[in-house]
C-alpha cells in the first residue's frame, strides 16, 4: 500500500484531494483521521484537518475481493470457518478451516474446485493482470496430492508386473497433472490421458 498524509479544511476535503491527485475511488483507500480540524471564529483559531490515507494496490484489492467472496459463500452455506489468504509470486492462496470442512470439499473435491474456479473469475474481473487463485480446505489438496502420488506408484508397479496398461478413475486436469509428474521419470512406464471432460482419465502403460 502507498501511505499518504493530507490536510484540508475538513476531513472530507482532505479525502477528496487524495482521491483526485491519485485518481482513485473511496473503495481504493483506507482512511485514518489524525485531526478533525477546527473551524475557529471570525478567522481565528482555525485548524486544518489531517488524515493518513493508505492507497491499495491491485494485489490488496484482489485479496479483499477474495476474502469477501469466500466469506459470503461460506456464510450462505451455513458454515462457520476461518479464512486465511496469502500471496506467493503471482498466486493467491486461500485456506479455509472449519469443522464442517467435508461440505466445502465435496465429493472428490468437486465443490472445492468449483469454488476455486469462481473465486478466480471474481478476483480477476476487470484486473489488469491475471492472478491464479488456489483454494484449499484444511490441507485437503496436500493430502490428496500425497494420495495420488502413492496411487500412481502402486499402479505403475502393477503395470510392470502384469505388463498390461491400467486406466485410473476420471480426474480433473490438476489431479491428472500430479499423476503424470509422479511417473515422468520412471524408465519403464509412460502416462497419457484419454476421454472427454469430465470423464477424462490417466492411463499408465509400459514404454515400448
Amino acid at each position: 500500500m502507498i501511505r499518504v498524509e493530507q490536510t484540508g479544511k475538513t476531513v472530507e476535503e482532505a479525502i477528496e484531494i487524495v482521491l483526485k491527485e491519485n485518481n482513485v475511488t473511496k473503495e481504493d483507500i483506507n482512511v485514518t483521521i489524525i485531526d478533525e480540524g477546527k473551524k475557529g471564529f471570525l478567522g481565528f483559531g482555525t485548524k486544518e484537518a489531517k488524515i493518513v490515507v493508505e492507497i491499495k494496490d491491485e494485489k490488496d484489492k484482489k485479496k479483499e475481493i477474495a476474502l469477501k467472496f469466500i466469506t459470503e459463500v461460506v456464510e450462505k452455506m451455513g458454515i462457520t470457518a476461518t479464512i486465511d489468504i496469502r500471496e506467493e509470486a503471482e498466486n493467491l492462496y486461500i485456506e479455509i478451516d472449519s469443522s464442517d470442512i467435508g461440505i466445502i470439499i465435496g465429493r472428490r473435491g468437486e465443490t472445492l474446485d468449483a469454488l476455486q474456479y469462481l473465486a478466480g473469475l471474481v478476483v480477476n474481473k476487470k484486473a489488469s493482470s491475471w492472478t491464479r487463485v488456489i483454494l484449499d480446505a484444511s490441507g485437503y489438496r496436500k493430502r490428496r496430492e500425497e494420495s495420488l502420488i502413492d496411487l500412481a506408484r502402486k499402479k505403475a508397479d502393477r503395470v510392470k508386473h502384469t505388463r498390461r496398461k491400467v486406466s485410473l478413475e476420471p480426474m480433473n486436469p490438476q489431479e491428472r497433472r500430479i499423476i503424470h509428474t509422479a511417473l515422468q521419470d520412471d524408465p519403464m512406464v509412460t502416462t497419457f490421458s484419454e476421454g472427454e471432460e469430465p470423464y477424462r482419465r490417466v492411463v499408465i502403460a509400459l514404454k515400448k
